[in-house]
């Protein structure tokens, strides 16, 4: 039986599935994947990209941060792709738990998926650090400099900086979802960053499928491994 036949036939037994993702389900919808050869590393600044999105810097020279936050992390007017639409709709059907993301882009909520837990936050979120209002993400790429609330605080993205630590309620959340899943798919990550990656040790089923182009830590206690791209997988299911 071939892998692909093997995944379908599981998909369709499974009344719990989570899945789990990273920047590769996004790439597919336009958006730069950090490491990808195209991705935010690969770029020139006048400082690696992880550092200038850290918590002291953020602190250090909100200014740049801005300017670098709304020219290539502010992933606004992209579509959800095959791959988030097909989680939407396994979800209406009552076969998929919970989404559980790395990435703060919206798109898995924008295909319509209802359970989503987003790990690091979500660029759609916006607070004022002083008085808490709620901001749009238009506010914050419209807004001259650093974007200033009418109290005079600053509006920061709800968004996991470096050096910041991952809510505590949605790990937890995750964690719970992870564990009671029938059926765990990993998708478009590396596995490589933590807390995240961690997360997959708390699946303790049989059905763990993991999708990326390249290798990941994990490819050897999965059950199914595809190296292949997400869309050409999900438009298949």
């Amino acid at each position: 039986m071939e892998k692909l036949e093997i995944l379908k036939a599981w998909v369709e037994e499974s009344k719990n599935i989570v899945f789990f993702g990273g920047a590769g389900v996004s790439t597919e919808s336009g958006i730069p994947d950090f490491r990808g050869v195209d991705g935010l590393y690969h770029q020139k600044f006048d400082y690696p990209p992880e550092r200038i999105i850290s918590h002291s810097f953020y602190e250090r020279d909100p200014a740049y941060f801005f300017r670098f936050y709304r020219e290539k992390m502010l992933p606004l007017g992209f579509e959800p792709n095959i791959t988030h639409r097909v989680l939407a709709r396994w979800e209406q059907e009552g076969r998929l738990g919970a989404v559980v993301t790395q990435n703060i882009d919206g798109l898995h909520q924008k295909a319509g998926s209802r359970r989503v837990y987003e790990l690091h936050g979500s660029v759609l979120r916006n607070y004022c650090t002083r008085c808490g209002k709620f901001y749009p993400a238009e506010f914050v790429r419209d807004a001259p400099g650093v974007p200033r609330c009418s109290c005079g605080g600053i509006v920061k993205p709800d968004v996991v900086l470096y050096e910041e630590g991952l809510d505590q309620q949605t790990i937890e959340k995750s964690v719970a979802a992870i564990a009671a899943a029938d059926m765990l798919i990993v998708a478009g990550t590396s596995l490589t960053v933590y807390p995240a990656a961690g997360l997959v040790n708390y699946y303790r089923g049989s059905r763990l499928v993991l999708i990326n182009r390249d290798e990941t830590p994990y490819d050897r206690y999965a059950n199914l491994v595809f190296h292949e791209s997400l869309g050409d997988i999900f438009s298949q299911l």
